[in-house]
Formats: structure tokens, C-alpha cells, sequence
């Protein structure tokens, strides 16, 4: 679940290029940073999610703890919204080696760690926290925060912070999958998020579809319209009401990976046509 998924390989030798492996791996896309913050908050805890799982995967592998020494964005792809590694040239599964606290020493460009050293003579979970720290710094401090739901800020900002410290949290790993992994109170206050409804008066029409009147929104699921996730048409509401341009909306019958329901805003209801599949709510105007 955590790395590509291999279909085949195919071993060749030949004069030309000898000991030659191809490998035959599933698709995935190129890790950029810039568009992960472009997306909605929903998407990029999802990516965030499937880390903490890689996380733990590679803090109790079969092989023992294994570190990725070149734990960067670029090593990673996006595999139908989860994050999956797919270079592991680099990973280890030694621990280093020690006779004090003192050669356990974890430098990093932001802050330092000094882990302590065991009786056997290694540097006790130092694989798993290098893991651990080199997330924080390059998918949890940016992919978390940003665009939150109000209500959740809190818990985001102590995972944050557990991924950020290791001397507070001894065991982070156990941590992240208490609080983030099973999610049960962040589906519980994301998912079932409920809002009141506004003053604002809108006209139900059950089987109905606006094609166009587009205006674009951030975060949206399609580039050319507004189109968010909502819990229900009291969410769904509050929305309109906070965009000046928005005077209808249009409830499909698709769901994000939570559960919630995708809705298209739109900037008029000049032109409504049949649609099985969908409800469109019209602002009343005086």
C-alpha cells in the first residue's frame, strides 16, 4: 500500500548492456509541491494520511526499522490520491552504531537531536525518527496546516508539532497513528461538519442542472468552475452566500474519498436543464 505496486520485471543479459533489470511498476504522478497546496484541504490530508501509514510500515517492516536517507518530495509519486515512495536505492535498515548518548547525534538545517544510546550499542529508533523528522519538514509543516478546517486547527497544530519534537514524544510514530491514522475525530468534526443556515432564501429543483454559468473558486475539484465539498445544503449555503458572484448551486450525486458531497456553484440560473442525478438550489432574489 505504501510503495509502487511491481506487475513484473524481466531480467536480460546481453553483450550490449549486461545484467540489464526491468522492472514494470503502476502509474503514478510526479510529486509537486506548489500544486499539492493548490489543492483542497481534504485532498492533502489524504496524502498526509497515507504517510503516517508509510511511516509506520517502515518503522516495523519484516526487515527490522528502515530509513529513507534521501527522504525528499521528488522520491515519492501520487497513486489515486495517496502518497507512495517508489525510489528506495537509499533506504537502510542498519542503525548506527554507539558507545554514548553523544554519537547519536541527528543534525538537521532547522534544529538538532540527540537520541540516546542504547546498551547494545545503537542509536535507539534513530531510522524512525530520521523518517519522522524529514515528514514533518517537507509534507506535515506545509500539507496540514494550510487551509484547515477552523475546528480542527488545534489537533493538526499538536501532530504538527509531535512529527516537529522529538524529545516531548518518545514513540511519534504511535502517536501519529492514534491521532491521525484511525481519524476518528477528524472525520467526526471534518465529515460531519454542520453549519446553520443562513437568512439567504434558495428554490429547490429536484432533476435539475445548470451546464455553464462558471466562475472559478479556491480550492476547487475542476480547474474551469467552482466545485467544493460540503457536508450538507446548510454548508452548501453558507458557501453561496460567502461568494458575492454566486447566485445558485447544483448538489451532484458524487462523494470525496470522506464522504462528502461535491456541489457546483454557480454565477446565474438563466439556463436549467434535466438532470436525474442532480438538485439545483436557486437564490431568491427580492
Amino acid at each position: 500500500l505504501c510503495c509502487f505496486q511491481l506487475y513484473g520485471y524481466c531480467y536480460q543479459d546481453s553483450n550490449d548492456i549486461p545484467d540489464t533489470l526491468t522492472t514494470i511498476t503502476e502509474l503514478g504522478s510526479p510529486l509537486e509541491m506548489i500544486q499539492l497546496l493548490q489543492t483542497s484541504w481534504e485532498d492533502r490530508f489524504r496524502i498526509c494520511l497515507s504517510l503516517v501509514r508509510l511511516l509506520h510500515y517502515l518503522a516495523h517492516s519484516p526487515l527490522g526499522s528502515v530509513t529513507l536517507l534521501d527522504f525528499r518530495p521528488r522520491q515519492f509519486v501520487i497513486v489515486d490520491g495517496e502518497l507512495k515512495v517508489t525510489d528506495l536505492d537509499d533506504a537502510s535498515v542498519e542503525e548506527s552504531s554507539c558507545t554514548s548518548n553523544s554519537d547519536c547525534f541527528m543534525e538537521f538545517p532547522a534544529r538538532n537531536f540527540t537520541l540516546p544510546c542504547s546498551v547494545e550499542g545503537r542509536c535507539q529508533s534513530m531510522n524512525e525518527k530520521r523518517n519522522l523528522y524529514n515528514a514533518y519538514r517537507f509534507f506535515f509543516t506545509y500539507l496540514l496546516p494550510h487551509s484547515a478546517p477552523s475546528s480542527l486547527r488545534p489537533l493538526l497544530d499538536k501532530i504538527v508539532n509531535a512529527t516537529g519534537n522529538h524529545n516531548k514524544h518518545g514513540n511519534a510514530n504511535k502517536y501519529l497513528a492514534l491521532e491521525l491514522s484511525p481519524s476518528p475525530s477528524v472525520n467526526s468534526e471534518f465529515t460531519q461538519k454542520c453549519v446553520k443556515s443562513a437568512n439567504t432564501q434558495y428554490r429547490r429543483v429536484p432533476e435539475a442542472h445548470i451546464p455553464d454559468e462558471n466562475y472559478r473558486c479556491w480550492p476547487s475539484y475542476h480547474h474551469k468552475g467552482c466545485l467544493l465539498s460540503v457536508f450538507d445544503v446548510n454548508e452548501a449555503i453558507e458557501i453561496c452566500d460567502s461568494y458575492s458572484q454566486c447566485k445558485a448551486f447544483v448538489l451532484t450525486n458524487q462523494t470525496t474519498w470522506t464522504g462528502r458531497q461535491l456541489v457546483f456553484f454557480k454565477m446565474a440560473s438563466n439556463h436549467i436543464v434535466p438532470d436525474p442525478d442532480k438538485i439545483t438550489y436557486v437564490k431568491v432574489t427580492d
